[in-house]
Order: structure tokens, then sequence, then C-alpha cells
């Protein structure tokens, strides 16, 4: 079923609508989900409330791209569950690691302007993703959206995992200096 139809299952808040999303996203959802939780009974809550919130956004919303809508959803649900159930050996520290070489690159805000430099920092962010190669990009959002560890990242692009975090340390640099650019970070 193409995604239009699913979309309209929703509007017309025909329960088919869950059903046809799972049998096309289902897989897509569970390994985001999977690499940020690792642990099955996880990964399947998360994308059973990927599917709540989608029912509960459509409408009002008719995302463009459905796919990237449902893969930001399940990925915010993860972190947060992740958040939840933090320990330091659940995700084999995965999860830590990414948040630790992005710290660097990522300003800290705390106060009320935190939504709007969020907001501006994303598109920022989302403007050096299309600037990079289409395999920079890749790696990066493998990386850094999908929480992918270096490993599997190393074994898709068919390259070292040393290359791999050459590569990454790389961009985060150029990130940086686009931040810096910008006015997010001093430098």
């Amino acid at each position: 079923m193409r995604d239009e139809e699913i979309i309209d299952l929703y509007f017309r808040r025909d329960e088919m609508a869950i059903t046809e999303t799972d049998n096309k996203y289902g897989n897509y959802c569970e390994k985001i989900a999977g690499n940020i939780l690792k642990d099955d009974l996880d990964v399947e809550e998360c994308v059973n409330d990927t599917y709540l919130k989608t029912w509960n956004k459509i409408p009002p919303t008719r995302p463009k791209i459905f796919k990237a809508f449902l893969a930001k959803i399940t990925r915010e649900l993860a972190f947060d569950r992740y958040r939840s159930l933090t320990s330091k050996k659940r995700g084999n520290g995965v999860i830590e690691e990414v948040l630790e070489e992005l710290e660097e690159c990522i300003p800290d805000h705390s106060d009320v302007e935190q939504e709007i430099l969020g907001s501006e920092l994303a598109v920022i962010v989302r403007d050096f993703v299309n600037s990079l190669s289409e395999k920079e990009a890749f790696i990066f959002l493998s990386r850094y959206f999908y929480a992918e560890d270096l490993s599997s990242i190393s074994k898709k692009f068919d390259m070292s995992k040393n290359n791999v975090s050459v590569t990454l340390g790389r961009l985060r640099r150029r990130l940086q200096n686009e931040l810096v650019k910008e006015g997010y970070l001093a430098s």
C-alpha cells in the first residue's frame, strides 16, 4: 500500500492504518528502536507507542514523508524510554558514546531561549548534513540519528572501524566549525 493511502486511512480513523503501517514499516521502526534500546521487549513497546503517537498526530498532521515521520517519532520515543531506563550497561554504552561524541558540537542552553535555539540549531544541522557527500551524510546519520555502532557502520560502508571513526571525527569538527561560524559555539 502506498504511503498516501495509509495516511488516508488515518484521516478516516480506520484502524487498518496501524496494520498497514506495521506491515510496511514495522521492521524499519524496530531497527531504529533496537539501535537505541537493545532489548526486544523495550523495542516492541516503543514501536507500539510509535503507532499510538502516529494515530494521535494524524490528523491533523499530514506528513510529507511518512517514513521520516515514523522514524522521528520512533527515535524520540526510544530515546525517552532509554533515558527512563538509563544505566551505563544498557545498550552496551553506545548511546552514551554517541552523545559524548556530539557533546563538543552541541551548545548547552537551559533557559527559555532553548526552544528557539533548538529549532535554529536543527536548521543548521540539517543544512550541514545536506552539504555532505552522500556517503558522509549516510555515515553521519547512521551514527547520530539511528545510533548505530561503529562496527555495523563499517560493515554497511565496507570501511574499517578506524576509518569510520576518523570520518566521524572529521565530520564533527566540520559541524563544530559551522556552529562557531553561526555563533552557536565560541571558537
